[in-house]
């Protein structure tokens, strides 16, 4: 390009979004800018531009407004003819399927737990003024005096944030959705897909901006509604991919993926068909399915994320509580948590084999830091609830247990919080240590993991599941671990007894890691 000020027009007229409607222009603006000297009028520039692009097409106008900046509109919808109602199409549909590849190409924006925190406090109103000038909330920059409670403010803020992200966020599961091997033809996930795209949908159909100051809380309010029913519907998402993985699993076991499937055959094809399934199997053995799992780790580590966003808005929304914003809880007591962790872990203990292991609690117990306790809950008790079993099952019932020792160590200098379960069940064959953190690895009755499939339950987890049941424990909770940049790891000593280690990180300035 010959000057600095054509390189910025071009890059803000290509930051137009014109791909929706089909308009392949960017040879022809490349043309028309590099026309131009330094000397060249701006005004110039962009009436050449709208020239350019209403030949391409005349329903659409482009407008270079006064401080510099594109905007797009279209003739339909200057005209007040109809938008087009998504909803009411096929999610088959090329329009739907053109809106999804449309999000999936734009990047995700990753959050961090103080910056969950921060815009919770409305300390990031600035930005909100200054992204709407003109619109009304330039001079409303005042952060609520009760940093627990979230002004009006502060929901248009995070509401208008969230309509611009869930929409991308959806559509990445989706495209991922439509191309994960063998996993994507299970009626499950399939199912699974379809309430994604259906919440892509509902939230594309809410206005992406207020209309004005005074609509704000009209159009926060019924986007509010929206994601209410989304969060209720997706809390089953985790049971019923499980459903679908289990659908793989039977299909993969009789053969149907493989190309063999015994039933019909006569006794003669039966033995060349057994043959074949014993190879099929073990060459798509499904606990070592890497593509598989790796699509698992991304969809859950995204779930978890659309979760935490979706739960911080609604908990905003919310009376305020005492140290939380939000979902998050500036300061967190590990002790206090480890400790219903314990008191939950002990009843399903009991509940299945009459008795518990006693839980010695030792290290810093003083200590608090900004998480969200439901993820350091879940965490906990899973852990807790494995070593349980491990050593009831491994010393015998009515046997006098070793105790679990639970260890929490933290330092002014540390950068984690650190969490140790020890316990003396038996350890864990080094054969298997791989395999603890794949999905629907579990060493539970098979009929108690079919009933866990079979039943849909609302919930992510409870004590109202069994002891052992579908087998994502740890590899979930260590997502949950990863996603404020903590990790979770396992060492075993077979014969004895395992350790395990939760690294909590101390400032929560760990952005997301967001799955592709």
């Amino acid at each position: 390009y010959p000057s600095a000020t054509s390189q910025r027009l071009f890059s803000e007229i290509t930051c137009v979004d014109l791909q929706i409607w089909g308009i392949k222009i960017t040879s022809v603006l490349r043309t028309n800018v590099a026309m131009h000297n330094t000397d060249i009028n701006n005004e110039n520039i962009g009436n050449s531009a709208i020239n350019i692009l209403m030949a391409f097409r005349s329903d659409f106008k482009i407008q270079y407004t006064n401080n510099n900046r594109w905007s797009s509109t279209s003739a339909a919808s200057s005209n007040n003819e109809p938008k087009i109602d998504y909803l009411s199409l096929p999610h088959s549909s090329p329009e739907v399927q053109n809106l999804i590849e449309h999000h999936a190409r734009k990047s995700q924006t990753s959050a961090s737990l103080q910056t969950l925190m921060k815009t919770g406090r409305g300390e990031f109103l600035h930005k909100l003024a200054k992204h709407n000038q003109g619109g009304g909330f330039a001079s409303v920059t005042s952060r609520p005096e009760d940093e627990s409670e979230a002004t009006p403010l502060v929901l248009v803020q995070v509401a208008s944030f969230l309509r611009r992200e869930l929409p991308i966020r959806l559509a990445h599961r989706i495209h991922d959705l439509s191309r994960v091997s063998y996993l994507q033809d299970m009626k499950s996930v399939q199912q699974v897909k379809d309430l994604y795209t259906t919440s892509f949908l509902e939230i594309l159909s809410v206005d992406k901006h207020p209309p004005t100051r005074e609509g704000s809380e009209a159009w926060e309010e019924q986007f509010a509604k929206i994601l209410e029913n989304i969060y209720e519907r997706h809390s089953s998402v985790l049971v019923q991919m499980a459903r679908g993985a289990f659908e793989l699993r039977a299909a993969i076991r009789k053969g149907a993926l493989l190309g063999v499937d015994d039933d019909g055959c006569d006794e003669g094809q039966k033995t060349t068909n057994e043959k074949e399934l014993q190879v099929g199997r073990d060459a798509v053995e499904f606990e070592l399915m890497e593509s598989t799992h790796a699509f698992l780790d991304r969809f859950y580590i995204s779930r978890i994320g659309i979760r935490v966003l979706i739960g911080q808005y609604l908990s905003l929304r919310q009376p305020p509580v005492e140290n939380y914003v939000g979902i998050i809880c500036s300061k967190t007591s590990p002790y206090e948590i480890v400790k219903r962790a314990i008191d939950d872990a002990a009843f399903m203990c009991t509940r299945k084999y009459g008795d518990a292991p006693e839980v010695i609690i030792t290290g810093r117990l003083d200590m608090t830091f900004p998480y969200v306790p439901t993820h350091l809950h879940y965490i906990m008790l899973e852990l807790l609830k494995n070593s349980m079993r491990a050593t009831v099952e491994y010393h015998g019932i009515d046997a006098d247990y070793p105790p679990i020792k639970v260890v929490i160590a933290d330092g002014s200098d540390n950068e984690d919080v650190i969490i140790k379960v020890s316990d003396e069940g038996g350890g864990i064959p080094r054969s298997n240590m791989k395999r603890i953190w794949s999905y629907l690895f579990t060493t539970a009755d098979p009929e108690i993991q079919e009933g866990m499939v079979a039943f849909n339950e609302n919930v992510d987890h409870s004590i109202d599941s069994p002891l052992a049941g579908l087998g994502y424990g740890l590899p979930i909770s260590r997502s949950y671990a990863r996603y404020f940049g903590g990790d979770l790891s396992i060492m075993s000593m077979e014969g004895y007894g395992t350790d395990c280690f939760v690294y909590l990180t101390r400032l929560g300035n760990t952005r997301e890691p967001l799955p592709i």
